[in-house]
């Protein structure tokens, strides 16, 4: 197995972990995750569980990306574009909105890491 079958598996089971945390329960995360005790709205449970199956989505994909020679390259360019995409509307709402919650923090700094990562692997022949 390669350094990109690796990488996306990684991301595969990581990223299912975090969406079955945000979509199982909302309220369940918010309380534990979140430090408010107030439950979510509708629409805040309405786009957590949309998350929730777009990372489910995107997993999937990275999982058969890493057993398929075909579309390996896509799963890590896809990857990496997911982790900077999100971590320029974090910094973004960092910048404007002021600090998240902790969890939040350690979502940023994950995908923040992820981004050299893809183009370092995608870059290299030897992977």
């Amino acid at each position: 197995m390669n350094i990109r079958s690796i990488l996306l598996i990684f991301a595969s089971l990581t990223i299912t972990v975090i969406a079955l945390l945000y979509g199982i329960s909302p309220t369940w995360f918010f309380e534990t995750f979140l430090a408010t005790e107030a439950a979510p709205s509708i629409d805040q449970t309405h786009i957590l569980r949309a998350v929730t199956t777009l990372y489910l989505s995107l997993g999937g994909f990275w999982l058969w990306s890493a057993f398929s020679d075909k579309y390996r390259d896509a799963g890590v360019l896809v990857l990496g574009i997911f982790c900077g995409g999100l971590v320029i509307g974090r910094v973004i709402s960092i910048i404007v909105d002021g600090m998240p919650s902790t969890i939040l923090l350690v979502y940023t700094l994950m995908e923040l890491s992820l981004v050299p990562v893809c183009v370092w692997v995608l870059r290299s022949k030897k992977f």
